[in-house]
Parts: C-alpha cells; sequence; structure tokens
C-alpha cells in the first residue's frame, strides 16, 4: 500500500515528554481486531485520552487545542512492548508524519518506516530544546528534512541530524512500502531472472 511522499516536513509539534510509551498505551490491545489500517487513529493514547465515559481527559495532550501539528515529539524509548504494527497505523492515521524522540524500539521504528512515519532519533540534548521550546510556544515550528536528514528548531536556528536507512530513506522519499518498491523494479527483476541460468 503506497502512502504519501515524505520529503520535507514543516510543522508544529505536540509534546508527549513520557518515557518508555509502549505499543499498548499507544493502542491498546483491544482495538487489534481490524485487519485494514484505517480507524485506528480514533483510538490512539485511547485510555490516556478518554475516560471510563468516552468523555475526554482534559489534561491530556491531544485533547489540548493549543497543541497540533504533524509531528509528535515523545520522550525516550518510544513505542516498546509488543511488536503490533497496529500502533504506527495509529501514528499515521491520527494525522502525524513523523514521531521524534531521543531513542526508538526497534520493531516501532521499522513498522513506522513501512507505512510512511518518519521516525526521527535526536539526542537527548536536542529533543531536551525540542520541549523547551514548544513549552516556551506552542505554535513553534520545526522542519524535518528527509534528504538533508536533519531537524530543525526554526525558532531558534538549533539543528541536529539523524540518521535512517538508505533503503528505507529511498522508500519514504517514493511513497513506497516494500512491495511497491519489487513492483517498481518488476521488469529488472525480470531480467535478471530471464539472464540467470538456473
Amino acid at each position: 500500500m503506497a502512502y504519501d511522499k515524505f520529503n520535507i516536513l514543516t510543522s508544529s509539534a505536540v509534546p508527549l515528554p513520557i518515557e518508555n510509551v509502549d505499543t499498548d498505551q499507544i493502542i491498546p490491545a483491544r482495538f487489534l481486531k481490524a485487519t485494514e489500517r484505517k480507524g485506528f487513529g480514533d483510538n490512539l493514547f485511547r485510555d490516556w485520552r478518554y475516560n471510563a465515559d468516552n468523555s475526554p481527559k482534559r489534561d491530556f495532550v491531544l485533547n489540548n487545542p493549543i497543541y497540533s501539528g504533524k509531528i509528535l515529539v515523545g520522550g525516550k524509548n518510544f513505542g516498546s512492548g509488543s511488536s503490533r504494527e497496529h500502533a504506527a497505523w495509529a501514528v499515521y492515521d491520527y494525522g502525524f508524519r513523523c514521531v521524534i524522540s531521543s531513542f526508538f524500539a526497534d520493531i516501532f521504528r521499522n513498522n513506522c518506516l513501512n507505512i510512511g512515519v518518519l521516525p526521527v532519533q535526536v539526542s537527548p540534548e536536542f529533543l531536551h530544546k525540542i520541549f523547551t521550546a514548544i513549552e516556551a510556544n506552542p505554535n513553534t515550528e520545526l522542519k524535518v528534512d528527509l534528504p538533508e536528514q536533519s531537524v530543525t528548531i526554526l525558532a531558534t536556528g538549533e539543528k541536529e541530524s539523524f540518521e535512517i536507512n538508505d533503503y528505507k530513506k529511498s522508500n519514504m522519499l517514493n511513497g513506497f512500502d516494500d512491495i511497491d518498491y519489487l513492483l517498481n523494479i518488476k521488469d529488472q527483476i525480470s531480467s535478471f531472472a530471464q539472464d540467470t541460468p538456473l
């Protein structure tokens, strides 16, 4: 399933300065019955967003109208726990296209990259600067430049580079998942198969 191409994203951000956010908090297990990627955003952080009577919890950041944007800034060790890909689906379906943290669980990171959410790992020091900038001004914009592999706090000009696998970077720039990538090179695969003796 193809997704939107990711090149340069300039957006305000939603701060979630909580460490060790696991996938069961991102999308509780009771919402994993669906097999399509649609609708999971409604239940992103469900137990943190809503009371038992489905009324919104006023003190949770996603219910605070002063914060918005396509970037979610999380604490250290974001996406730990079980390997459910639904957690990445929920992040994407809610509208986030990038998650910034000082550390990601590997499986969550890969699940994000497979569906078009860019996980940007920065140093703890730079993450603190981002949280501080958003706290000072909720409209603070971040510029996430995938070709350059950098994230910039536009208000201060402070910038830091991030790493990404070359294959995943190419797929993100083209809006490809793994199947799209293979379909894009099917002629090369056919040619290789024809020219390779059994």
